[in-house]
């Protein structure tokens, strides 16, 4: 397996970290405005969606609201993954009214961006679902979100390659060249990290070759046309997976996906953030 485990429940083990930075950059030494309120003040609120989504991010904005006050409790009206159409409240809370007011750019921040990452994986998702391809994200990521973002790659229905330098090799161009070529890069990674996967980017069907040959488990055709990744399957015919990747856009996708490959990685789907369409009310 080159690629990271994909598990819909795995929360990660920093979120109390990620909601806590989140809340010190936003309230600081407290929050002004909310402190106009009377301290005893009680109120109900709750987000709506305003265009249609698919809900994740719920682990986040419990979290903030058991940092600020671990006696309130939000009431979800959908699960994790649930497709919601516009006008939908998403969730209900009740509590001291200061501390719903501090919480809720925060956690709608959250709920929004991966809200947002979910339904966009979902769409692209469905868009290969008649084929065996599997679409992976990136590296491409918020800094200090990763986890977070790759989180909503999963409930959206993609998959997530390494989380990082760490978990995986990819022997890219400038390694392959600081190393002395293909054979020896591979093999110094073998002998280095024997339990980690190797994946080897080429840049033509030659270094595909040299790859297969020196045992990678798999390859990233780089900026390979349908037509080259076709061939690449061909010639792979199952001894290392393969991977398509750069600039693949919605056009391309389907083209892709079809020719046998058995990924494809897409940078836009954690880079090209756009926050699904959401607000919080008090009632």
């Amino acid at each position: 397996m080159t690629k990271a485990e994909d598990t819909i429940l795995d929360i990660p083990s920093d979120l109390d970290e990620q909601v806590s930075r989140a809340l010190a950059e936003d309230i600081g030494g407290g929050d002004i405005t909310a402190d106009l309120l009377d301290q005893a003040a009680t109120a109900s609120g709750r987000a709506i969606a305003r265009e249609d989504t698919v809900l994740c991010g719920r682990p986040w904005v419990d979290e903030v609201y058991r940092q600020l006050d671990p006696a309130l409790t939000a009431d979800w009206h959908f699960a994790e993954g649930d497709s919601v159409v516009a006008g939908s409240v998403l969730f209900t809370i009740h509590g001291n009214a200061r501390v719903l007011l501090t919480a809720e750019r925060t956690a709608l921040n959250f709920l929004q961006l991966l809200c947002g990452i979910a339904a966009r994986s979902r769409e692209l998702a469905a868009a290969v679902a008649h084929t065996d391809c599997r679409l992976l994200d990136t590296r491409k990521t918020l800094p200090g979100l990763r986890s977070a973002q790759k989180y909503a790659v999963r409930t959206g229905g993609c998959h997530n390659h390494r989380m990082g330098l760490y978990d995986a090799f990819l022997i890219k161009e400038n390694h392959i060249r600081a190393s002395g070529g293909i054979a020896r890069a591979v093999g110094r990674a073998r002998q280095s990290q024997p339990d980690k996967p190797v994946e080897v980017e080429v840049c033509g069907l030659d270094e595909l070759k040299e790859a297969i040959a020196a045992g990678a488990d798999a390859a990233l055709l780089d900026n390979f046309s349908p037509g080259q990744i076709r061939r690449a399957v061909a010639l792979a015919g199952g001894r290392c997976k393969l991977e398509a990747s750069g600039g693949i856009g919605d056009e391309a996708l389907v083209e892709i996906a079809e020719t046998g490959v058995d990924y494809i990685s897409l940078g836009i789907l954690t880079k090209h953030n756009r926050a699904a369409d959401q607000t919080f009310l008090l009632d």
